[in-house]
């Protein structure tokens, strides 16, 4: 196992000298706050962005914006072999979607281009050739077959698979020699004895012994591609980022990345590696796990601020948890130093009731209103389609009272196209026989109703309406309030549960339900 010395420490908290191990050589970090702050959010595209992804762009999206800064969406596809169709365009399409674009990126471009990083090989070779006049790097002519052959031979030998640093020490006659044969071979990057410690703003000081543990990584490969360690080094540097915020599962690699930037001669910026997110019962966030996906949650109806308030909600970085934050409330409230190691158990059951609060809010703008007035007429359409016998449904005031009706009692606009509420947007088949065997006077109940409907002085409100049909019940011999309840609910909707009888008559509206009781009784 890798040896990691750490000590965790507030954030901005120095180590005293007296304090670090012997012979301990600081990394000299870059930007602070007094710089211009960039950050950067760079996923691989093999595979399309999930809530894990959504979480480590959101803080650096934060970060950048809570000190006036630039965020850059970077595409690490040196990997070509692993790459998935759409997965590019997917996580810059879902990054708008969820409110938090990058200011330069592969679509907007910016003064740092290219921001793919195989248009960008020429970087990483010239940072390579660099190393090797240095000395600081050199070319490996291994063979594929012999690197797999010492990682079996390590894993049968219970070790940790390493590379052997076999051309290392070659001489300049041999390596022409290898070179004629091979004119392409991969580059290894020298690793020092000496690893730099350095102060994670989120893990204190660190340092890992990278030499004692690990072979001298290979830095740029056999077909011109660099490795992650380049090419992080190379990119953060050329585009200027102040600040690296990236998943902890890169903490032991930075002693590595820093001795690169060491060997360039090159100021690195200032680090700060984010926990984990986990699943509820603490496994780890899986591609394979369909549900994370975002397109999965806007296909499903769930609102980009209210995946924004949970990821951030489950974990920290912020004085105090509560649900229902906006985005500009989260940049405001945002505090890289309350950051801490622990990981985030996300609870993804808790989603609906994070997704009723923001949408709530939605509902009380009335310019936000609107666009869901739209969406919910589309979602009809679509549900509906040519069941719409009567297309008045689709009237902006019909549906803005409906979702004002319903409004904190549903957690997506989508709930109300599913069946409980198909009788918003048509008509049920329901018959005499369906509400004579609620009640055998089912005559004499509808009768009054419709007569207490044509009431001229009647207020249609879900208050005036409650009383007036308890007192209409209470006149009533032998037939209970619930029974009359019960037989208006049938013949509105069909269903036997449902919202207050009072606030589906107000839905449908006056003509609509004298309507509806009359057909239910011809039928």
């Amino acid at each position: 196992m890798a040896a990691l010395w750490k000590r965790v420490l507030l954030p901005g908290t120095l180590l005293a000298p007296s304090a670090r191990p012997p012979g301990w050589r600081e990394a000299t970090l870059g930007a602070d706050l007094g710089g211009a702050v960039r950050v950067r959010f760079a996923p691989s595209p093999t595979g399309f962005l999930h809530l894990g992804g959504l979480r480590t762009a959101l803080y650096n999206y934060l970060f950048a914006k809570k000190h006036q800064g630039s965020f850059i969406l970077r595409l690490e596809d040196t990997d070509q072999t692993r790459l998935v169709p759409g997965a590019a365009e997917n996580i810059e399409d879902m990054l708008e979607w969820a409110g938090i674009p990058p200011d330069e990126s592969p679509r907007r471009g910016g003064p740092a281009g290219p921001y793919q990083q195989s248009q960008r090989l020429a970087l990483y070779t010239q940072a390579a050739e660099t190393l090797l006049k240095t000395g600081a790097a050199y070319r490996c002519f291994c063979s594929p077959q012999r690197l797999e052959l010492l990682k079996r031979e390590a894993l049968r030998s219970h070790q940790t698979p390493r590379y052997d640093n076999r051309c290392r020490n070659l001489s300049q006659k041999q390596v022409a020699q290898r070179l004629a044969a091979n004119p392409k071979p991969a580059i290894r990057f020298r690793l020092e004895a000496a690893a730099p410690a350095f102060e994670d703003l989120v893990h204190g000081w660190s340092r890992h012994e990278v030499v004692s543990v690990e072979g001298d990584p290979i830095i740029l490969k056999s077909d011109g591609f660099p490795t992650y360690h380049l090419a992080c080094v190379v990119d953060d540097h050329l585009m200027g980022i102040s600040h690296v915020l990236r998943g902890s599962e890169w903490l032991s690699s930075t002693s590595k990345h820093l001795l690169l930037y060491q060997a360039l001669g090159w100021q690195p910026p200032r680090f700060a590696h984010l926990p984990l997110l986990l699943n509820r019962d603490g496994s780890k966030l899986s591609k394979r796990q369909g549900d994370i996906f975002l397109e999965h949650f806007a296909a499903a109806g769930f609102l980009p601020d209210a995946l924004l308030d949970i990821v951030t909600n489950c974990g920290s970085g912020f004085a105090e948890n509560q649900m229902g934050r906006t985005l500009p409330e989260l940049i405001t409230q945002f505090d890289l130093t309350r950051i801490t190691c622990h990981s985030a158990l996300l609870d993804l059951q808790k989603l609906p009731e994070f997704n009723r609060l923001h949408l709530l809010r939605l509902v009380g703008s009335e310019t936000q209103r609107h666009q869901l007035v739209e969406k919910l007429q589309a979602l009809v359409e679509e549900a509906f389609g040519a069941r719409l016998h009567n297309r008045d449904v689709l009237d902006p005031a019909y549906v803005e009272r409906i979702i004002l009706l319903r409004q904190g009692h549903i957690c997506r606009l989508q709930d109300l196209v599913s069946p409980a509420y198909s009788y918003l947007w048509t008509r049920p088949a329901v018959g005499r026989a369906q509400l004579s065997a609620i009640s055998e006077k089912v005559d004499e109940v509808t009768k009054r109703v419709l007569g207490l409907l044509e009431r001229a002085d009647l207020r249609l409100t879900q208050d005036v309406l409650n009383g007036e049909l308890k007192r209409l019940s209470e006149g009533l011999q032998g037939t209970k309030h619930s029974i009359v309840m019960k037989l208006l609910r049938v013949a509105l909707s069909g269903q036997l549960q449902g919202p207050p009888v009072a606030e589906m008559m107000v839905s449908l509206g006056l003509k609509e339900v004298q309507e509806r009781i009359q057909k239910a009784l011809s039928s």
